[in-house]
């Protein structure tokens, strides 16, 4: 299998040339090659990767984009310029160690389709970072089903056909595993080594975290619902009606039992607002069912993912 590095770049000039010949060392004598994105570098970290391009010591190349679009958008922009079978992310500031490279790429080889590098003894501040990954990680595992300690780590390793059929958005890159367990891949998590950042500054803090937390309520959309969203708008709209009419049967029985007049109690309002919602809710999931088949058969997607086929039979002439 040939491996893809895919390592997004942004202002790691100092790094560059340690992570260059420690890749080198870890992937000697496999067929590989490794994608630099720079993702709008100021510290001369282009100029530093052209320079080891020159040096030819590793199948390189070094894609730049126009300005800083954000590691999901140079994570995916690595994935659209690399030609290896197994795709491998990596951060470019040290921390995770190339040196456990092929202990994924062994996994993969095992029959795995997605295997996550798990940051046991993590060497980052443990209140602005490892506490608001920690929520986090329990947090996606709970809503996606797919149970990882530690979907921030970038150092991953997928087969091409798993990253196959969706684009990333956002900060998208960290759900990977969750839509490829969407799709019935096998993922499996191992621990890798953490380093303390040697060179520069971090570049995400707590903010990362409200822009993942916001981000999950789309994959749990798309990765539960994408395919029949009836199911939730028209749910909703069912529970919202049920809610209705049981706010008009309190009305009712008030009426009976105290005698109070329907139209002065604010019920009854109530309840005619909540079923106008649930019925519109209704209508809202039919249209998504028709978007649905829209974008499928005008662009002749499946609606399942196959492994692969066992046909013991010979061709047919």
């Amino acid at each position: 299998m040939k491996i893809s590095i895919v390592i997004p770049v942004f202002n790691e000039v100092e790094s560059l040339p340690h992570l260059h010949q420690a890749i080198r060392e870890s992937l000697a004598g496999r067929d590989h090659e490794v994608i630099y994105v720079d993702d709008g570098s100021t510290d001369g970290s282009v100029e530093a990767l052209e320079a080891l391009m020159r040096q030819n010591t590793v199948p390189a190349r070094v894609v730049v984009l126009r300005r800083n679009f954000g590691q999901t958008a140079a994570l995916a922009a690595g994935i659209d310029h690399s030609a290896g079978d197994v795709i491998v992310t990596l951060d470019a500031d040290l921390q995770n160690d190339p040196a456990d490279i092929p202990m994924l790429i062994q996994k993969i080889e095992e029959g795995y389709d997605v295997v996550s590098g798990w940051r046991v003894d993590r060497q980052d501040a443990a209140l602005t970072r490892r506490l608001p990954s920690q929520i986090a990680n329990w947090l996606i595992s709970r809503v996606t089903g797919v149970p990882l300690h530690d979907y921030g780590c970038t150092l991953k390793a997928y087969r091409r056909e798993v990253l196959e059929g969706f684009h990333l958005y956002g900060e998208m890159h960290r759900f990977i595993p969750a839509y490829a367990g969407g799709v019935g891949a096998r993922i499996i998590e191992v621990p890798v080594r953490h380093h303390a950042r040697r060179f520069g500054h971090a570049k995400y803090g707590l903010e990362r975290t409200i822009k993942v937390i916001l981000d999950l309520f789309t994959v749990k959309f798309l990765t539960s619902y994408a395919a029949k969203p009836i199911y939730l708008f028209g749910g909703t709209g069912l529970g919202l009606i049920g809610v209705s009419f049981a706010l008009l049967l309190v009305l009712i029985g008030r009426r009976i039992a105290l005698e109070e007049h329907m139209i002065r109690s604010p019920l009854l309002l109530m309840s005619t607002m909540v079923f106008i919602l649930g019925a519109q809710s209704i209508l809202l999931g039919l249209l998504a069912e028709l978007m649905v088949r829209t974008y499928h058969e005008s662009q002749a997607k499946p609606t399942y993912s196959v492994r692969r086929v066992v046909d013991p039979s010979p061709a047919r002439k």
